[in-house]
């Protein structure tokens, strides 16, 4: 399975999202996760301590993808319409991270408008960064999205400092010494249960 993480605005999870995933598959079945953002986050973040599985950039993905039964790509924030294409027509799932805010929203219709010109419909929004209870800015944006008939997970990420913190340690969120660790986890163990039922 290629699982694409891709969207038109940074600060979305994109980067902790596609290494959390990409670990999650590795338990069941070996994983790359590629590093497409020129920033290369997620090759830092695996500089620190080293992840479970392998973080390689697009230009050695096609040298060690065949190793793999799973591929997770991070992609750089703003792709163009053409590389929106390729990455569309290259996965078996495109997910769209979303963090619960007007302007980020109005973002996520331009790259839906975009992958409708386009014919690609194998796409997922996943909302991240959800703040908590009694804020229900995450019930109205996935309202927003339904109303919008477009297709979303039923999990969501919940916004937690853990995240940062396995960042800055260089390890995977369920590693990090916090109480709020496992719940974090959790979010995304949830994800992918949807991903693959």
């Amino acid at each position: 399975m290629i699982v694409t993480v891709a969207s038109f605005k940074g600060g979305q999870a994109k980067t902790t999202t596609a290494v959390h995933l990409a670990a999650l598959l590795n338990m069941a079945k070996p994983t790359l996760l590629v590093d497409g953002d020129p920033n290369r986050s997620a090759s830092s973040w695996n500089r620190r301590k080293g992840f479970p599985f392998r973080v390689v950039d697009e230009k050695q993905a096609v040298r060690f993808a065949r190793e793999f039964e799973h591929v997770v790509i991070d992609t750089q924030a703003r792709p163009t319409e053409e590389d929106l294409k390729e990455l569309a027509e290259g996965c078996d799932l495109l997910i769209v991270p979303l963090t619960p805010d007007a302007l980020s929203l109005d973002t996520l219709f331009l790259f839906t408008d975009a992958l409708a010109r386009l014919g690609a419909n194998r796409f997922k929004i996943l909302l991240t960064i959800v703040p908590p209870k009694p804020s229900r800015d995450g019930e109205e944006v996935l309202n927003t999205l339904r109303e919008a008939g477009l297709p979303f997970f039923k999990t969501v990420i919940r916004r937690y400092k853990v995240f940062q913190k396995a960042a800055l340690d260089g390890v995977l969120v369920c590693e990090v010494a916090d109480p709020r660790a496992a719940d974090a986890w959790a979010d995304y163990v949830q994800v992918v249960r949807e991903v693959m039922p």
